[in-house]
Formats: C-alpha cells, sequence, structure tokens
C-alpha cells in the first residue's frame, strides 16, 4: 500500500465545506499545521472564536475524510480559535464549568521549569520510571510540543496506534505508559503552531489517549508559564507540580516564577528537585559544585514548599538518557537511580494528600 502524502490529504480536506464561507476548508485557509509523517496525519482547524464549539462537526467531517483515506493510520485534528471572544459585561459574569480529570487517571502531576536547560525531561522521564518501580501504575506525557523529548529518551521509533481512528493507544515501554507530539513527527520537524494550536493539542494528548488505567500520569512540561502551562492548571485538576532547577541562581530565578504561577492557579506545588547539584569526577570520585550548591534548598525553605532531593551531575545519567535506557532502569542500583527513587517516594507521599479541585475562572 502506497504511503499517503502531504497533497492527498489536503485534496480529502478540500471535500469538507465551511458552512460558513462557501469554501472547502482548505480554500478558506482553515487548514493549519499540517503533518503528515508515517501514515498518522494531525492539523487544526482554525475559526473565528465566535463560531466556537459549532465548528465541531465541521472538524468531525474532516477528520473522518482524511480517515478514510487507504494508508492513514490515525488522525488528529484539533478545533482552534484566533480571535478573543467579546468580555462580557460584569452584571453578566459567570464562572466557567469545573474542569474534569484525565479519565481513569487517579492523579495527574506536573514536571515544570522555570527555564530549559535544567535537565526537566531528565528528571520526569526518571521519576515516572521510578514510581513505577514502586508499584505504581504509571505514565508519562511529553507536553512539549516544540521540543520534545520523550522519543529520544525513551528510544521510541514506533508511530501510536488507534483501534477506532480516534483514541491514540500510548506506547508502553519499561513498564509506563508514554505519549508525545514527536511520535507523529520527525525529529528534526518543526512544529510551527500558534499558541491555540498548542494548547488544543496539548487538551487532545491528554483526553484523546487511552491512558486508562492509571496512579499517576507525570506531564513533562516545557519550560516557562505560558499557555501550555496554564490549559494543564486550568483543565486539569492537577495533583501538585514537581519543580526542577539547578543551585545557581539565575536558574532559581525563573523556578521561583514557575512556582509562583502555579500558586496563583491553586496548584499545589509538591517541593523542588535540585539538578545538577553536584559534580563527580568519574576517575576519583572528587565532588564539585559547579553550579554552586544548596541554592535550591534554601529556596524551598525560603518559599515554604518542601525540598524533594538532589540529582547529582555525572555523565552516567545524560550517556543513558541519550541511549533511551534513563538511569533508573539501565542502573537501578547505582547511587543517581537511587536519588531518584528518593524524589519518587517523596511524590508518592504527596500524592496519598486529598484531591485538589480544579479552579474555578471567573469571567468579569
Amino acid at each position: 500500500m502506497a504511503e499517503v502524502g502531504r497533497e492527498d490529504v489536503l485534496k480529502a480536506l478540500a471535500r469538507t465545506i465551511d458552512p460558513e464561507s462557501g469554501q472547502s476548508i482548505v480554500a478558506a485557509g482553515l487548514v493549519q499545521g499540517l503533518v503528515v509523517k508515517s501514515g498518522h496525519v494531525s492539523f487544526a482547524i482554525e475559526v473565528p472564536a465566535a463560531r466556537g464549539r459549532e465548528a465541531e462537526p465541521l472538524r468531525k467531517r474532516a477528520e473522518a475524510e482524511v480517515s478514510s483515506l487507504p494508508g492513514v493510520l490515525s488522525v488528529t485534528a484539533v478545533l482552534t480559535a484566533h480571535q478573543e471572544s467579546p468580555r462580557a459585561p460584569a452584571a453578566a459574569r459567570h464562572a466557567a464549568p469545573s474542569p474534569s480529570g484525565v479519565p481513569g487517571v487517579a492523579a495527574v502531576i506536573a514536571v515544570a521549569s522555570g527555564k530549559g536547560g535544567v535537565g526537566k525531561s531528565t528528571v520526569a522521564a526518571n521519576l515516572a520510571l521510578a514510581l513505577a518501580k514502586l508499584g505504581l501504575k504509571t505514565g508519562l506525557l511529553d507536553a512539549d510540543i516544540y521540543g520534545p523529548s520523550v522519543p529520544r529518551l525513551f528510544d521510541i521509533r514506533e508511530k501510536p496506534k488507534s483501534r477506532d481512528g480516534k483514541v491514540l493507544e500510548p506506547i508502553e515501554k519499561f513498564g509506563i505508559k508514554t505519549m508525545s507530539i514527536g511520535f507523529l513527527v520527525g525529529e528534526e520537524e518543526p512544529m510551527i503552531w500558534r499558541g491555540p494550536m498548542v494548547t488544543s493539542a496539548l487538551s487532545q494528548l491528554l483526553g484523546d489517549v487511552a491512558w486508562a488505567p492509571l496512579d499517576v500520569l507525570v506531564v513533562d512540561m516545557p519550560p516557562g508559564t505560558g499557555d501550555a502551562q496554564l490549559t494543564m492548571a486550568q483543565r486539569v485538576p492537577l495533583k501538585g507540580a514537581v519543580i526542577v532547577s539547578t543551585p545557581q541562581d539565575l536558574a532559581l530565578v525563573d523556578a521561583r516564577k514557575g512556582l509562583a504561577m502555579f500558586r496563583k492557579t491553586q496548584v499545589p506545588v509538591l517541593g523542588i528537585v535540585e539538578n545538577m547539584s553536584v559534580f563527580v569526577c568519574p576517575n576519583c570520585g572528587h565532588e564539585s559544585h559547579i553550579f554552586a550548591h544548596g541554592g535550591a534548598r534554601r529556596t524551598a525553605e525560603t518559599l515554604d514548599v518542601p525540598f524533594l532531593g538532589e540529582i547529582p551531575l555525572v555523565a552516567s545519567i545524560r550517556e543513558t538518557s541519550d541511549a533511551g535506557t534513563p538511569i533508573v532502569v539501565q542502573e537501578p542500583e547505582s547511587r543517581e537511580a537511587a536519588a531518584f527513587l528518593a524524589v519518587a517516594e517523596r511524590v508518592a507521599a504527596a500524592l496519598s494528600a486529598p484531591v485538589r479541585p480544579a479552579p474555578r475562572i471567573v469571567m468579569e
């Protein structure tokens, strides 16, 4: 069977007529961010916000057209809006509906950082694996749409399958379920998507994936405090957030911003992890504090949040991550794996706390 191409998909989408303009959704310029890779197709339909959910049937028709093409294995179609809805007057203010959780998932936790380059994805991957070693049914969602890391960290080259063409099956490896936009596109292929498209895709990776049953879903967040973070905080009743930082002041400044963002959205901060805490020479075992030491612990004390532990800066963590077999799996008896397990034990203990109700957003 010939592999489906971009032009094939565009021809199929051209058969879907937009009732608003009377044109095909392709001619009307509604199709954005089309990606076709090894039989897996993803795209967004961008409509004015005023049309809102009334355009959902349009999305379903477009998805069905593409799904019917020979060679298409899965279709991810998201509906996004590019205009702001009119602000409601104060007299007509109302509360938005409370977001629901992920079906079949007992707890969702976010692993976040204020900036990139602090090893957040490596910590998230090893934390998820360590939680699984503690007996929890665990999943790992790579929420970094622009820079997914899970495909490389787990050396996953296959594409996710779908039994019905709508819900994706997560890829299981090392005893946990995983999902990433990187499974659907090439490693060097950029995702040139606008913010609303990213948040809609993230919502689908949460809701249109067969995660159940899970005790905990670990979400590897993109760095910063942007759309993806707000999507998670406002649409999912997060059990809590784990903040990752190096000990140096420059990283801690941004870590504090990330922590403040979760507090403002009423997400409990489970604690701070100090990554790259100390460099251990592989030849003599001498310890050097390249990025200073203890900064994350002091920050945790100052901000009155738990300190979850220190992860050393050693070559084996980098080597096993690049090889697709994280240290917790490759060297389970090592000092480094023990450090991740200690963090996981503290996180697991925090998960036994009462469930946080999701925040309600009030429009004024």
